[in-house]
């Protein structure tokens, strides 16, 4: 069985690197952002210029290149002496089948949303529960350059359509998995409340456990908030959910 190596860049730093756990605590400040970069990009060398720039996007010092070959020192040091390759150009060298989370994070949402497409509920609610559960672990704390930044916001835009999936998908099964698909719909109101999908969501999941009324209130809750926040209504497809709730109390 080969060693395996897992890298985890959101929440809290984890390197396992071919199987032996690595002291990921010795990376911090400056040295933790490097090894997040180099991660993110490690299909390609990176000119030193870039990392500068990634590192210190607002003025780098005067001895940026310094303080950068450093930080490369150090994380040789904790990665071993082949794990970061080049001088003139930087490489994260990685075993091809590593796991990187932010890496699967991407690929589970593609997954999960064409399993949702295809009514495939069996499949879409394991993809969207893994890119949740990563995305929603925060990125780089304390940390905001450009890079970071966008990176962090896609993150939070892979979370909500993770609970989306999740919640369509147990819609989809029923049965006791209508309460899950209740908590993500009040989730998503949370996270997203100008995003009307996750409404809809909460006003299926509550008429399927029977409490249309209540759901009516949620299409409420909509509808004000559209119009005195942003002085619109709701869109033809939640209208139309609206009408067929209340048909059923008619």
């Amino acid at each position: 069985m080969l060693a395996r190596t897992r890298i985890q860049v959101c929440g809290q730093v984890f390197i396992e690197l071919c199987g032996r756990t690595l002291d990921a605590g010795l990376l911090r400040g400056q040295g933790r952002v490097l090894f997040v970069y180099l991660v993110l990009n490690r299909v390609r060398a990176l000119p030193r210029g870039d990392v500068v720039t990634a590192l210190w996007p607002d003025e780098a010092p005067a001895a940026a290149q310094a303080n950068l070959r450093v930080l490369v020192s150090r994380l040789r040091g904790v990665l071993g002496a082949d794990a970061v390759e080049g001088r003139s150009n930087l490489r994260l060298v990685l075993p091809q089948d590593a796991w990187v989370d932010i890496e699967v994070a991407a690929r589970k949402i593609h997954e999960a949303e064409a399993a949702v497409a295809a009514r495939d509920w069996s499949r879409a609610l394991p993809a969207a529960s893994t890119a949740f559960t990563v995305s929603q672990r925060g990125f780089l704390p304390g940390a905001d350059p450009p890079w970071a930044v966008e990176r962090r916001r896609w993150l939070e835009d892979v979370q909500i359509r993770a609970l989306e999936c999740d919640g369509i998908a147990s819609l989809g099964i029923g049965g006791s998995e209508i309460a899950a698909a209740e908590r993500d719909g009040r989730r998503l109101l949370e996270l997203a409340p100008y995003r009307e999908s996750g409404y809809r969501l909460l006003m299926e999941a509550l008429a399927n456990q029977g409490n249309t009324a209540e759901a009516l209130l949620v299409y409420e809750r909509l509808r004000t908030v559209l119009r005195d926040e942003l002085g619109t209504s709701p869109s033809v497809r939640s209208q139309a959910l609206h009408r067929r709730l209340l048909q059923r109390l008619e």
